[in-house]
């Protein structure tokens, strides 16, 4: 296969960062520009990001010393040098939305992380192991935009994925009703512990916006393509808490679900140990072999043990505890946040793409 062009706008940021090292020695894909805002412009990768690189070892060498761009000043030349955009960017939601928009409508293929096209009903938000058919709705999205090669496609919350996943192979088990309380790390707001010393010794019972998100994202994802659009679910009805936690990253989650059948221990961990997904089918590069691990260990999953396991693209849990009568469960779920949830959840979505055509 020939790498596609990618870039990165958004590159010097959290989340740009963690692109920056996945993208770096891809076997699919080639970084040929970096974007971000006007402060970074013109400075060399490295430069650029001194002083405020957050992942563990060195700037990519092959990323160094290209030339950081302006995301929106240097448009043309971002569309020139790339095929496909991994968007990260840091900017109010509507001018998020239609940067976007106008790097689809260029001909780009744009892979976000951000908030501003979750809700356009023609904008697939995929988790590649679950909603890998919602990709259909791209024809119609590209009927509405105008463009023939350009797309958008999405990243759900991350914190969706510390529950969404291990809850989507019950759902025919009569799922009813859920309540999560999510523990979430500071590298989810864009933070270190470093560069944040209000959250040591803390938890922060409060994020802003993101309880609505973790009850209505997963609602999309379990939704149904209709006539080029995605349908969201009606149930289960979700009801969420959203805490921080001083931890670098992985979110977890305490997850509390009801069901109309009783069901059993030895059910529910065949059902989560034997579920894969497309991405699985595909072989995709990022991938996990084992999409969702599940821990004996009464104190297990713990977050600075499993959430690297497969490279941060696996699903964790554990303490499944079951009601008497069968129809209430109780069970810890863990992903990592800028990885599954976030950066690696794009690159797998992109691969998903191109491996399906679409790209």
């Amino acid at each position: 296969m020939e790498k596609r062009r990618v870039g990165i706008v958004g590159a010097t940021g959290m989340v740009g960062q963690r692109f920056a090292t996945l993208l770096a020695d891809h076997p699919w894909f080639d970084v040929t520009v970096l974007a971000a805002s006007a402060r970074s412009a013109g400075r060399s990768y490295a430069e650029a990001v001194s002083g405020r690189w957050a992942m563990g070892g060195d700037v990519p060498e092959n990323l160094k010393n290209i030339q950081v761009l302006d995301a929106t000043a240097d448009f043309d030349a971002i569309v020139k040098a790339a095929d496909c955009i991994f968007c990260a960017v840091v900017m109010k939601k509507d001018e998020t939305k239609a940067l976007e928009e106008r790097f689809a409508k260029a001909g780009c293929a744009v892979i976000s992380n951000n908030s501003a096209n979750r809700g356009m009903a023609d904008v697939p938000m995929l988790i590649p192991e679950i909603n890998a058919g919602h990709a259909a709705v791209i024809e119609s999205q590209r009927k509405r935009l105008g463009t023939e090669r350009g797309l958008i496609a999405v990243k759900s919350n991350c914190s969706i994925q510390s529950y969404v996943p291990l809850l989507h192979p019950l759902l025919d088990m009569g799922l009813t009703r859920v309540h999560v309380c999510t523990y979430q790390a500071v590298s989810g707001a864009g933070r270190t512990l470093a560069d944040w010393p209000e959250m040591n010794d803390n938890v922060i019972p409060y994020i802003g916006g993101e309880e609505e998100k973790s009850e209505r994202e997963p609602m999309k994802v379990w939704g149904r393509v209709v006539d080029g659009a995605i349908v969201d679910a009606l149930s289960p009805v979700i009801s969420a808490q959203c805490l921080r936690v001083p931890v670098s990253d992985g979110h977890m989650a305490a997850v509390f679900a009801e069901f109309d059948r009783p069901a059993s221990h030895d059910e529910v961990v065949s059902r989560w140990r034997a579920f894969s997904g497309r991405a699985q089918e595909l072989k995709l590069p990022s991938a996990p072999k084992q999409f969702i691990h599940y821990f004996e260990e009464p104190d297990r999953p713990q977050t600075r043990l499993e959430r690297d396991l497969e490279n941060g693209m696996a699903i964790t849990a554990g303490r499944l505890r079951i009601d008497e009568d069968g129809r209430r469960i109780r069970f810890i779920g863990l992903s990592h946040n800028t990885l599954r949830g976030a950066a690696g959840g794009a690159v797998l979505m992109a691969e998903l793409l191109t491996a399906e055509g679409y790209m």
